[in-house]
């Protein structure tokens, strides 16, 4: 299985249960590993042929910024949505982290893997 990968992508977005969250913005970091066979990228030297991860990269900022969830949960379900029936993804690897949250740790969020695990 290869993955095509993007790591410590950081996004400012509204997110959060609390009053106070829901009036400012926070960071938020990604790091998405996706399966994709990369064999005929690698043969033909296309992008067409490949997973773009500026493309992915562009779709994910557009929806996490502009997205208001309460939940970083609902966040990673609705990211995993949109690389499965957007990029046809068809597993992947989610970590969304929220730095600062919680007093005393650098970080805290969710890591989710979806769909079926190529061999």
């Amino acid at each position: 299985m290869d993955i095509v990968y993007i790591r410590d992508f950081k996004i400012d977005t509204v997110i959060g249960m609390f009053q106070w969250e829901r009036r400012i913005q926070q960071t938020l970091v990604l790091d998405v590993e996706m399966a994709w066979d990369i064999r005929p990228a690698a043969a033909s030297d296309a992008i067409d042929d490949a997973l773009d991860y500026r493309a992915v990269s562009e779709r994910l900022k557009a929806h996490v910024s502009s997205a208001h969830y309460q939940l970083v949960e609902t966040l990673a379900e609705s990211i995993w949505q949109i690389l499965r029936e957007e990029f046809s993804v068809s597993w992947c690897r989610l970590r969304v982290s929220k730095p600062g949250a919680v007093r005393g740790s650098r970080d805290v969020g969710v890591l989710i893997e979806r769909g079926e695990k190529p061999a």
